[in-house]
């Protein structure tokens, strides 16, 4: 295809500048080929025929005349900086028209493949006014995206021409992770646990730093009342305490290959690095220090340890566009790159796949060498289909093949788990939807008992 037939096929599919007939022009035309072919059936010669198409066509170019010139139209796109994963955002276009002619026109955003594309848009816009159109759209895919072109079309006063024009508008966007359960968590602690049935454990009596002084209610320990406080206010008074600030948690998160594996919504990868952002806002909001490592075949990114609610920013900044890894993922390279830069004392939070890690026997003997300073915990998701399996009725004999085959894997995951869980290394597995209640609860119930 040469570069004018490019340049001209471009120009119907929205992509180029240019004037282009509208579907009213050619309902002309049609009819009017129609009229001239009845009339060269009494008569008419072909000499008038061709003239008349002519003229109509020629004269069919004066009604571009009542439309504005594309200088006269200006752009502005009002955009978010960052989107959510999976959340609708609305997006803005501001269309000024400085001539004295109304116009329909037809519009299409240059999104991301992995934008929702709700186009093309369209509508009337007044002469000598500002008119903003606005849209949704959801980001599918984290990372960073540029948002360049905008390709807008508008007709004239009598809808016979097309006048089309790509307007440059460079915006850059971030999608970051669905931050849904962190809010949630910020918003209030005791309900987002409590809505999955946990509760915030009480740490044990007396242990933990002093928090304040408050009026002794029905279940609080007799032993912490404070006696001195109640002979001065003449009322039962109790010292409450919180586990201890400034201890330190790292989350691994693991980006090989088996954290593609899809969900219902996302893929493991996804969720697991939305519950590592809300167990940060828990461990920040308690004054932890909280770093994060990514890995899958090497060390893909370390935020270092710090606290304050600030930090929060810096992981989601860090961690945002992480992306599957098509590679087996590393763990005695992580573990080993752990002592080096984790020399205090730390939760180590990994998320990852239970069955692909059960089977690094590399990694058990790293593990026991690291439990002497660090407190290990690992979470991943339920195999699901794996679950569903067992759960089947054997109907057929292929079924009931399936079912054992599927019993099997589930045992033979069980009893790797236990022999880890002798060494002292704690592993969970949680259903998707819960993932972010159950390490965040997890986090909670090792903080208040003063494992670390």
């Amino acid at each position: 295809m040469t570069k004018s037939l490019k340049s001209l096929w471009a120009r119907f599919l929205f992509q180029d500048r240019g004037i282009l007939p509208t579907k009213r022009l050619l309902l002309l035309f049609l009819v009017l080929s129609f009229a001239l072919l009845i009339g060269t059936g009494r008569g008419l010669t072909w000499g008038y025929v061709i003239t008349i198409n002519v003229l109509v066509f020629f004269l069919s170019f004066v009604d571009l005349l009542f439309s504005p010139k594309k200088n006269q139209l200006t752009f502005q796109r009002i955009i978010p900086v960052e989107f959510e994963r999976g959340i609708s955002y609305p997006v803005k276009i501001d269309v000024k028209n400085t001539s004295s002619y109304p116009f329909t026109y037809r519009m299409i955003d240059g999104l991301p493949e992995s934008f929702k594309q709700p186009f093309p848009l369209g509508g009337n816009i007044p002469k000598e006014t500002i008119v903003e159109i606005s849209y949704d759209t959801i980001a599918h895919v984290r990372g960073k995206y540029n948002f360049s072109k905008l390709y807008f079309r508008y007709t004239s006063l009598l809808g016979l021409w097309e006048k089309q024009t790509t307007i440059e508008l460079e915006e850059s966007v971030k999608v970051i992770p669905d931050l849904t359960e962190t809010k949630q968590y910020l918003e209030n602690a005791q309900q987002f646990l409590k809505y999955e049935g946990l509760k915030i454990r009480r740490q044990r009596s007396g242990v933990g730093d002093f928090s304040k002084i408050r009026s002794y209610v029905v279940g609080d320990d007799p032993r912490k009342i404070n006696w001195r406080q109640t002979a001065k206010l003449q009322e039962t008074m109790t010292n409450e305490y919180e586990p201890e600030h400034g201890k330190y948690i790292t989350i691994l998160l693991d980006c090989g290959r088996m954290m593609g594996a899809e969900l219902k919504k996302g893929n493991r990868l996804e969720k697991s690095i939305e519950a590592a952002m809300t167990v940060a806002a828990a461990a920040l909001q308690k004054g932890d220090y909280v770093s994060v490592l990514a890995f899958s075949k090497d060390i893909k990114l370390f935020v270092p340890p710090a606290k304050g609610m600030a930090h929060l920013q810096t992981i989601l900044q860090a961690i945002y566009h992480l992306q599957v890894d098509a590679a087996e993922s590393n763990y005695a390279a992580v573990l080993q790159y752990l002592e080096l830069v984790q020399k205090k004392r730390s939760l180590l939070l990994l998320f990852s796949d239970v069955r692909t890690f059960l089977h690094e026997e590399s990694a058990l003997i790293l593990l026991k060498r690291l439990r002497k300073r660090h407190l290990f915990f690992m979470i991943g998701i339920e195999d699901q289909t794996l679950i569903r399996r067992v759960n089947e009725e054997p109907i057929t004999v292929q079924a009931a093949m399936v079912k054992s085959i599927a019993q099997q894997q589930l045992l033979l995951k069980k009893r790797e788990k236990s022999k880890w869980e002798k060494q002292g290394l704690q592993m969970i597995e949680a259903r998707e939807e819960k993932l972010a209640i159950a390490a965040v609860s997890h986090y909670i119930d090792i903080m208040n008992q003063n494992l670390l």
